[in-house]
C-alpha cells in the first residue's frame, strides 16, 4: 500500500505523521516549532520526515502550512505565526528528504482530510469552516480543493460582517473572526463579567476573580453550569457563525459544511443555535434544500491526513 508522509506547521508545533491510502496514520510525531527562524522550520520539519521514512518507501510528503500558499503549491507568501516570508518551502524541504513535496494551507489540508476520510465524506460540495484563535476556512467544490487562482482563496474569517467594525489582525474593520471565533467568545464574555457581574459569578469564580484573567476554557467550564454570561457569549459566537454559514450558503451553495476547530470540542453548547439562526438568515428560505452542519471527525489530525493526501494525488 503506498504511504506518502503530511505534516501540520502551525506556530507551536510541527505534527508529522505516515498515512496509508484509507487516511490512516501509521506512526506520528510530535516537534516543537522554532517559529522565528525559517531555516530551523525547515530543518525541523525535513528532521521529521527523514525519521518517519526509515524503513518506508514513501511515495510524496504534503505540508501543511498556516499562511498564504501561492499557486504553485510551493511558496508560502506569509504567516502570521511564523517568520514567513516568501519562504520557498517546498525546495527546502523536499532538498533534505529528496522527496516529491507539496505545500497546501493548512486549512485546505484540513478540508481535504474531513472531505476524504472525515465529516464530509461523500460530499462533493462542501465548506469546512475551522472555529479557533480565528476562523479558518477550506472549499471543496465538485470533488476538487478550491484554491483560487493565486492558492490564497477560501479565507473565510476575513469577510467583513460588521461595516467599519472591530480591528482585525488582519488590518481590515470587521471581520467575520473578529464577532465568531474564540477570540471573540473570550472577548464577549469578559465584556459581560465586566458590565454585569452578577451575570457571570460561577465564571467569575472559575477565572480568579477579574474579567481581563477569563480564558476560553472558563468559559466552557462556566456554561457546563449554566453561568448565564458564559451562556449568553456562547450564544453570541453561535449567531454569528449561523449568519456567515448563510452567506457563504448563498454564494457557494455546499452540500454541508463541517465545523472543526478547537471551539467546535465545545460544540454542543453552541451547535443547535448555530444552526437556527442559519436556517432563519438563509437566503430563498424554504425554497431551497438546507446544507447540513456538521462537526469535524478527524480532530487534530485532519490537517496532517488532508495534507498527505493531496501529496499522493499531487
Amino acid at each position: 500500500m503506498a504511504l506518502t508522509i503530511g505534516v501540520d506547521i502551525g506556530g507551536t508545533k510541527v505534527a508529522a505523521g505516515v498515512v496509508d491510502e484509507d487516511g490512516q496514520i501509521v506512526e506520528h510525531l510530535l516537534r516543537p516549532t522554532p517559529a522565528e527562524n525559517p531555516d530551523q522550520v525547515a530543518h525541523t520539519i525535513g528532521d521529521a520526515i527523514l525519521e518517519l521514512s526509515k524503513g518506508r518507501e514513501i511515495e510524496a510528503v504534503g505540508l501543511g502550512a498556516a499562511g498564504f500558499v501561492d499557486e504553485t503549491r510551493s511558496i508560502v507568501r506569509f504567516a502570521p505565526n511564523l517568520a514567513w516570508r516568501e519562504e520557498p518551502l517546498q525546495r527546502k524541504v523536499s532538498d533534505m528528504v529528496g522527496l516529491p513535496v507539496v505545500v497546501e494551507n493548512d486549512a485546505n489540508a484540513m478540508a481535504w482530510g474531513e472531505a476524504r476520510f472525515g465529516a464530509g465524506r461523500g460530499e462533493t460540495h462542501l465548506v469546512c469552516v475551522t472555529v479557533g484563535t480565528g476562523i479558518g476556512g477550506g472549499i471543496v467544490l465538485d470533488g476538487s480543493l478550491y484554491r483560487g487562482r493565486w492558492g490564497m482563496g477560501a479565507e473565510l474569517g476575513h469577510m467583513q460582517a460588521v461595516p467599519d467594525g472591530r480591528l482585525c489582525g488582519c488590518g481590515n474593520l470587521g471581520c467575520w473572526e473578529q464577532y465568531a471565533s474564540g477570540n471573540a467568545l473570550v472577548s464577549e464574555a469578559r465584556r459581560i463579567a465586566e458590565a454585569e457581574p452578577d451575570k457571570a459569578v460561577k465564571l467569575l469564580e472559575i477565572a480568579g476573580g477579574t474579567p481581563d484573567q477569563i480564558e476560553g476554557q472558563e468559559v466552557t467550564e462556566a456554561a457546563r453550569q449554566g453561568d448565564p454570561a458564559a451562556l449568553a457569549a456562547f450564544s453570541s459566537m453561535a449567531r454569528w457563525i449561523g449568519q456567515g454559514l448563510a452567506d457563504l450558503a448563498a454564494v457557494l451553495d455546499p452540500g454541508c459544511f463541517v465545523l472543526g476547530g478547537g471551539v467546535s470540542r465545545a460544540a454542543d453548547l453552541w451547535i443547535d443555535e448555530t444552526r437556527e439562526f442559519y436556517t432563519t438568515h438563509l437566503s430563498g428560505r424554504g425554497h431551497r434544500p438546507l446544507a447540513d452542519i456538521r462537526c469535524a471527525e478527524l480532530g487534530a489530525s485532519a490537517g496532517l491526513v488532508g495534507a498527505a493526501d493531496l501529496a499522493r494525488r499531487r
